[in-house]
């Protein structure tokens, strides 16, 4: 069965000739060895496809009785060690830990839930739904529900259940009926009904809002992002406009992360790990794409100028090229 964490639009690629084993063996030296050899260290876990490193990680474990994640946690340090854990952490459970991470704390990350939240396809959160409950014993609904608030909370628990519509076919009549309820959930009276743009946005399918905006442009002549930002406030706001975005070009979302991550003073690893790691298998290459055609540079130089050493080494080859 075809993995729900792997696409035709990634950077990495399943190495060819790959022998677990003999991984195993070549990390355990770069690790043993006076000082850590981390460009070989890099060129294996870069090299290879998360389910392979999940292979050396099982191997790495029966032959040296050790977890593979605590001896690069126990050599390494600063943001090339939580790259390189990501790297060996299977998605569903990365997934898991970052969200668990941006409700963590002082504070909430509101962009890190809803940017994993938006991009995710429902078959994919139902995996971090389970992995969010076998690694923390609490349901991902219930962080989310003590963590947040109001009409936010309760559009990111709509998708956090991953009942999302993934079908390609569309339906126009579906199309006008949704952009009138829309319409009139919003700008058609006083004040809003925030609960039919959570229903509509966060369980129709990202082909089919496609269709109800250019609908809702028709009936209303402004587009959709125009009447959310007029009507509604806030997380929810961001939420929403997060997924309009996401239904109208979902790479292009992520490139406008990345930039964010990767512009002005100090760089937001968090998210800029996050992004290069869960998207390497899935869509990198039109992400990089986009972050070229919005920002007229590449995102190898961008990472390039902003990052440094062995951390800055190992995003590069995540990253696959320069465009």
């Amino acid at each position: 069965m075809a993995s729900v964490w792997v696409g035709h639009r990634g950077t990495i690629r399943d190495y060819p000739g790959f022998s677990p084993s003999v991984d195993a063996e070549a990390i355990r030296k770069a690790i043993r060895g006076i000082g850590t050899d981390e460009k070989a260290l890099i060129n294996i876990l870069t090299e290879r496809t998360n389910a392979q490193r999940q292979l050396i990680v099982r191997e790495y474990q029966a032959a040296y009785g050790k977890e593979l994640k605590d001896d690069l946690k126990g050599d390494l340090s600063g943001h090339l060690r939580q790259l390189t854990v990501a790297l060996v952490t299977p998605p569903a459970v990365f997934d898991a830990k970052q969200l668990k991470k941006s409700m963590k704390g002082a504070g909430t990350s509101e962009c890190a839930l809803i940017e994993i939240l938006t991009t995710r396809t429902s078959r994919q959160l139902k995996e971090v739904s389970q992995a969010y409950y076998t690694v923390y014993k609490k349901s991902l609904g219930d962080d989310i529900s003590s963590e947040t608030s109001g009409d936010f909370r309760k559009a990111l628990l709509t998708l956090a259940d991953g009942r999302r519509d993934e079908s390609l076919k569309v339906d126009e009549l579906l199309a006008k009926k949704d952009a009138q309820i829309l319409y009139n959930a919003g700008e058609n009276r006083w004040g809003t009904d925030e609960d039919k743009f959570t229903e509509i946005l966060c369980l129709r399918s990202f082909p089919q809002l496609k269709l109800t905006f250019d609908e809702y442009r028709n009936i209303s002549q402004k587009d959709i992002e125009d009447s959310i930002k007029g009507e509604l406030s806030g997380h929810f706001e961001d939420l929403l406009l997060a997924i309009v975005h996401c239904a109208r070009n979902t790479p292009a979302f992520l490139a406008g992360r990345l930039h964010q991550a990767l512009k002005g003073a100090g760089t937001d690893e968090f998210t800029l790990n996050r992004i290069m790691v869960s998207r390497s298998e899935m869509d990198l290459l039109d992400i990089r794409a986009e972050f070229k055609k919005h920002y007229g540079y590449s995102l190898y130089s961008a990472i390039k100028s902003d990052t440094s050493g062995d951390y800055e080494a190992t995003l590069l080859k995540i990253c696959g090229g320069d465009d």
